[in-house]
């Protein structure tokens, strides 16, 4: 039969000796990591819930965790399912609406389901590894990836339950939800085609990107279908961004001849784009026609009254979280690709072609 270890020994295995062999060895906290990793507790913190510390760092704190046998209080992990009921969401800027509405839909149907979010910066593919794999979460969202990040098939391969919002990878790795991209780019090419445009011109967001490429390829193939061609002048290629949609559209006014009408890939460069027209004193949409992709929430309101295309941002999250939630329950279906249907809003920053 095995004999129970000594009070000594009890306190040897915690990290701690020496004292009364009467006193009860208390549990490890994140002050005791805190002050072998030779950092303050808020570091520990932060070190284990894959913050923003250096990786020096993070490794002494981590050894001083395991070395411990310290376990966080907010893993909350019982030791029958071993999960968190966190999951994790990868943004790329919350200054932009758009992910401000995928956060709001997104937290709300997992607080249905019993889960809280923890949210993470857009970082390159190897520092997000290695936050998201520190043990804090149950599953993760990504919502900002290049067509060849490796970061989906990684994170399957360990284990953690993925699922792609927004955005996708040129090789399905793990479940999606996304909008018809190229949908909606051909609707913004057959409302201008309709309104009498010919000189057309496009702020497309990054090639490296799903939305990026598939509102391009639409937007394209719908007017080469209608006999249009894009000129390149009036065309760019740029990040997703207010000032970059500002600084295409002073270049493309820049070089004539001038296009009557300027689809932007996403509503944050076309704000930009209105703004530029606006400071060049190019009247919107007498002058000019600008159509916007995504319908964020202050697209609609009156001082911009953007013609765009509706992604439904709420129905994307829901879903992408019910995925999630599906697989960190143990589904074991295959994979799945969920596509939103857009529609095309039209407001006031859209007109027909000027004669002469």
């Amino acid at each position: 039969m095995a004999q129970s270890p000594a009070p000594g020994d009890r306190r040897a295995a915690n990290g701690r000796t020496g004292g009364p062999a009467s006193q009860r060895a208390r549990p490890v906290t994140s002050y005791d990591v805190a002050a072998l990793a030779g950092v303050a507790q808020p570091t520990v913190s932060r070190a284990l819930r894959g913050g923003s510390v250096s990786e020096e760092t993070r490794s002494r704190v981590l050894a001083a965790a395991e070395r411990l046998g310290y376990v966080p209080r907010d893993a909350g992990r019982s030791l029958a399912t071993r999960r968190t009921h966190r999951i994790g969401l990868v943004v790329a800027d919350l200054r932009n609406f758009f992910y401000l509405g995928v956060l709001t839909a997104f937290e709300q149907r997992l607080a249905e389901a019993g889960f809280q979010v923890t949210l993470f910066r857009e970082a390159d593919d190897a520092t997000l590894l290695a936050r998201l794999s520190s043990g804090g979460i149950d599953g993760v969202a990504l919502t900002s990836l290049t067509l060849h990040s490796s970061l989906p098939r990684e994170l399957r391969e360990r284990g953690i339950p993925t699922v792609l919002l927004n955005r996708e990878t040129a090789h399905p790795d793990v479940d999606a939800c996304v909008s018809d991209n190229i949908r909606g780019s051909r609707m913004v090419a057959e409302r201008l085609v309709e309104l009498g445009h010919r000189r057309i011109g496009a702020i497309f967001g990054p090639a490296d990107t799903s939305t990026g490429r598939d509102r391009a390829r639409g937007f394209h193939d719908a007017l080469a279908e209608a006999g249009v061609a894009l000129h390149p002048a009036a065309c760019r290629e740029v990040p997703y961004t207010h000032v970059a949609g500002h600084s295409a559209l002073a270049e493309i006014l820049d070089s004539p001849p001038t296009p009557t009408a300027v689809f932007c890939a996403n509503d944050v460069l076309a704000i930009g784009a209105l703004n530029a027209a606006k400071a060049r004193g190019v009247d919107v949409p007498r002058d000019l026609t600008v159509i916007g992709y995504d319908d964020m929430d202050m697209s609609s309101w009156e001082i911009i009254d953007l013609t765009t295309v509706h992604q439904n941002i709420d129905t994307m999250a829901r879903t992408a979280a019910e995925l999630l939630v599906s697989r960190v329950e143990g589904g074991d279906e295959e994979l799945r690709r969920v596509v939103v249907p857009p529609q095309l809003v039209i407001r006031s920053t859209d007109a027909p072609v000027r004669a002469g």
